[in-house]
């Protein structure tokens, strides 16, 4: 490409309106030769429709460079946690910008990178939740930023300072404890992902939701740092005959649930921080429970009490809610496990192959049980399997990341994964769960999950048994 701003009389002034056009003209030109380039048009008629993305992707850092005020009507969409910045034709000609002045304090990520969450359509923000970006997932751990949330009350705003742990019931000493006296006991620090048990919740009859941020959205990994639940129950001392805990939330919602004894004493963790930094405000600032491996709504946020009982407390989130229907009218309370699940992040819903040839085929997997041991891929629908590479580390109750080299030969493909965890459970089909828990049900749905690939290269949500 011709340098912009040489002295060629021929060429428009360079960052005028006429240089970005002939700017962008030239970039794309050369990207849709090269076969290496993601806005590669060759002859495949699917490819015509990544210039128009490709153009708006091409523009958002010429706009950058001018301004909008350069070229009417138009403007550049900003990017949430980034700032918008001039971008230079050569950035070894021009400083850079001072990051000490630019950011805040804080850090921004580049304005290139537009992964964020998004919301389901729930009547109020009050009570909705928001779905990580997997299929953009790097690796296995989930930015702060970008992990999932779900709310029931609106998101609190306490003041740690003030904020107090009350522990009491069937314990020797009730006490009460200010975040300063939490931070006073030795600190564990674990990675681990955490998941509604309501991801997938559309998916159980028809394919419903385009792509894997919607289908599997609802869960993330970040590295917890905290107090163990036992510590602090030990310093109240347990009665003989306690055998449940009622955590409950200092959020509008009140949010309570009943925890067995056995599992609070044995690998939960009072949180305070999240990947190196304080706990955010949507995830239970300034800490919350985290019971691993168990369903996500257990893990109370902006908590506040714990009281130790002989029984379960049956409060309305474990009687109305979070419960599975069963097709004979009955109902499984106290489901609390995350069965091992996987899913394919790449390729996935709403993405388009441009071309017959080699990709390597992502995704995650993970399992409350403990450790994933295996995971296998099939292009074919089931008909046949392979093992996929698991990178590590391959931790408990973790997101693995696993991959697959695949070479796509341009004719339709059904991408399926499933995984095996320590303990030896398989991952079901769909069908499998639905054949033996009706559709009455919307928890705990961890069926293979079908991404059909046409011959144009785009590829959908299906079921597929």
């Amino acid at each position: 490409m011709k340098n912009l701003a040489s002295s060629d009389p021929a060429l428009p002034k360079p960052h005028s309106p006429e240089a970005l056009q002939e700017q962008e003209r030239q970039f794309l030109e050369a990207e849709q030769r090269d076969p290496a380039s993601p806005y590669y048009r060759g002859s495949e008629p699917q490819a015509q429709a990544q210039a128009a993305p490709a153009r708006r992707r091409f523009m958002l850092g010429a706009m950058a460079a001018v301004g909008t005020a350069g070229v009417p009507g138009m403007a550049a969409a900003a990017t949430p946690g980034a700032k918008e910045r001039t971008v230079p034709p050569d950035a070894t000609k021009v400083q850079g910008v001072g990051v000490a002045v630019d950011d805040g304090g804080y850090g921004l990520r580049s304005q290139f990178e537009t992964e964020v969450r998004t919301r389901y359509p729930t009547k109020t923000t009050e009570s909705s939740w928001s779905f990580t970006p997997l299929q953009n997932s790097i690796g296995m751990v989930t930015p702060s930023g970008l992990h999932y949330e779900r709310h029931h009350g609106g998101i609190a705003t306490i003041d740690p300072s003030k904020h107090m742990l009350y522990v009491h019931g069937m314990v020797k000493q009730a006490k009460k404890f200010s975040m300063a006296d939490l931070k006073r006991f030795p600190a564990l620090s674990r990675l681990m992902f955490l998941e509604c048990s309501g991801n997938g919740l559309t998916e159980w009859a028809k394919p419903t939701l385009k792509t894997v941020q919607g289908t599997h959205g609802l869960t993330s990994t970040s590295e917890w740092v905290g107090v163990p639940l036992s510590t602090i129950l030990n310093e109240a001392g347990l009665k003989p005959g306690a055998k449940w805990l009622l955590a409950e939330g200092g959020d509008a919602a009140v949010m309570t649930r009943s925890i067995p004894i056995e599992k609070a004493m044995k690998d939960c963790l009072l949180a305070y921080g999240q990947n190196g930094e304080a706990i955010r405000p949507e995830q239970g600032y300034p800490i919350r429970l985290f019971v691993s491996g168990y369903e996500g709504n257990m893990s109370i946020k902006w908590l506040r009490r714990l009281e130790v009982s002989d029984m379960p407390f049956m409060t309305r989130e474990e009687t109305s809610k979070y419960t599975d229907l069963m097709p004979d009218g009955t109902a499984l309370q106290f489901s609390f496990l995350m069965e091992a699940k996987s899913v394919i992040t790449y390729p996935s819903g709403e993405m388009l192959l441009q071309k017959p040839g080699f990709y390597e085929i992502s995704g995650l997997a993970w399992s409350g049980r403990g450790s994933i041991k295996r995971v296998e891929v099939s292009v074919d629908g089931g008909k046949s399997w392979r093992d996929a590479t698991l990178h590590g580390p391959v931790l408990p109750i973790c997101h693995t990341r696993f991959t697959l080299p695949w070479e796509w030969d341009g004719k339709e493909a059904i991408l399926q994964s499933r995984c095996t965890d320590d303990t030896g459970y398989v991952q079901p089909t769909i069908k499998a769960l639905v054949d033996e828990r009706g559709l009455s049900s919307v928890y705990h749905l961890n069926g293979i999950q079908s991404w059909k690939v046409a011959a144009s290269g785009e590829v959908s949500n299906v079921h597929h048994y």
